[in-house]
């Protein structure tokens, strides 16, 4: 079987010194990627209503040369197939939804959909986590890789994802028989643009590389009367005031230092007006972790620390604190140490190690995880892709101006050194894993 140096030794002796036949090709096609950009940019949509964004990724994939492509899995969700021979099986993953930011950019193509949320509420929409660049990058990538088949043999599987911000999207198309209905990958790999690292260079990291990710509501349950009679009621005002400073103690008191954690309230609702107490707070959290074993360790001691706190004023159990973990949750992504650590080198013999950075894990989420985590045999790998403007990124260095984050109204990639960076890793990427 081929070892990961022998084939990447093989692609860089294919690649004369004189030359980069890959690099010309990319160059050659992007044009037609960043009008590709440009259009998803311009017509966002939120989660699991992606039709117009599944419909041009379909598309794209028939006109690459892909004779099995299907839409519809997992909601909108689409499946491109491509077999060369025997060999390993790669999935190369993009997500589509955009969400409901206003964007403030000033692009001349900057965003200016609105429309209604699944609560009825008119929203704006914005591609503000640059799941725009992933579908086009994407789509540069399966370009290359069907036009250079005599490079690589196996199968490859492109999929185009839904629903990655409420992270749903994934658990749906795997629910819908994404390794049942479809060659099951050994290899999974994609890219998500960094806000942090300038346009040009890639991130890797082995090992966890983002979090597991909970929300969590806690209703907190009083006997509401007037305010200028405290003693006749049980005060969920205070209650919830004593819930959130407890829960402080699940990071800084019962979680070893060593291992990372965070339990953030962010919202808290209750009553309606300043002499009444009422009977109900609202609390919502967001609770993020690496291991399964902190993650129950903090979901737990949530419910602990609320009912404890309710029982320490008094309440009777009935009235006690109802917690609820929300079903959009997603697990922590781990890269194998094996890929992760190969394709590192990948990336440093193609672009020089001055354009890989060794990036450190985050807390925010993702749920390109699920995919490892339904077979943990296969190797896996979620890399970073540069997308700020080297202008911009070496002023913020000097000055210590803090750049727009993902998720900002402001965040706005540069389009052609990110795209045709995000094209070329990913296209070497998925060569030294299938490259004969």
């Amino acid at each position: 079987m081929r070892t990961w140096v022998a084939g990447l030794a093989a692609m860089l002796l294919a690649t004369p010194a004189s030359a980069d036949p890959l690099r010309d090709a990319i160059a050659a096609d992007l044009p037609y990627l960043q009008n590709l950009y440009v259009d998803l940019h311009k017509s966002p949509e939120l989660s699991f209503h992606e039709v117009k964004s599944s419909a041009r990724m379909a598309a794209e994939l028939k006109k690459a040369g892909f004779t099995s492509v299907t839409t519809g899995v997992g909601g909108h969700g689409v499946v491109g197939v491509l077999k060369n021979g025997e060999g390993p099986t790669l999935l190369i993953r993009a997500d589509m939804d955009a969400l409901p930011v206003q964007e403030q950019t000033g692009l001349p193509y900057a965003s200016t959909v609105t429309v209604k949320d699944d609560s009825g509420a008119t929203v704006p929409v914005m591609h503000a986590c640059g799941h725009d660049i992933h579908m086009s990058a994407w789509v540069g990538t399966a370009r290359r890789l069907a036009a250079l088949k005599d490079q690589w043999r196996g199968t490859l599987v492109m999929i185009a994802q839904p629903a990655e911000e409420r992270g749903s999207g994934a658990s749906a198309m795997l629910e819908d028989g994404l390794y049942e209905r479809f060659p099951k990958p050994d290899h999974v790999v994609a890219l998500h643009v960094n806000a942090g690292i300038p346009a040009g260079s890639v991130g890797v990291h082995a090992g966890f590389a983002m979090a597991n990710v909970d929300s969590v509501d806690v209703t907190i349950r009083g006997i509401g009367g007037h305010g200028a009679y405290p003693h006749t009621t049980k005060d969920p005002v205070v209650l919830a005031a004593q819930i959130v400073n407890a829960l402080q103690t699940l990071v800084s008191r019962n979680t070893n230092p060593a291992d990372p954690a965070v339990v953030t309230v962010g919202s808290i609702h209750g009553g309606t007006k300043h002499n009444i107490i009422p009977d109900t707070v609202k609390l919502q959290l967001t609770v993020r972790s690496y291991t399964d074993e902190v993650r129950e360790q903090l979901l737990s001691g949530i419910r602990r620390i609320a009912e404890g706190q309710a029982a320490s004023f008094g309440l009777p159990q009935e009235l006690w604190p109802v917690v609820e973990v929300k079903n959009e949750n997603t697990p922590a992504v781990f890269n194998t140490e094996t890929q992760s650590t190969r394709l590192a080198e990948v990336f440093k013999a193609r672009f020089g190690a001055d354009r890989v950075v060794e990036t450190t894990p985050v807390m925010g989420g993702e749920d390109f995880a699920r995919y490892w985590r339904a077979d943990r045999s296969l190797e896996s790998t979620l890399f970073w892709l540069g997308a700020v403007k080297q202008s911009t990124w070496d002023e913020a260095q000097k000055s210590g101006k803090t750049l727009p984050s993902l998720h900002s109204p402001f965040f706005a990639p540069d389009p052609q050194p990110t795209l045709a960076t995000g094209v070329e890793a990913m296209t070497a990427a998925a060569l030294s894993i299938l490259g004969k």
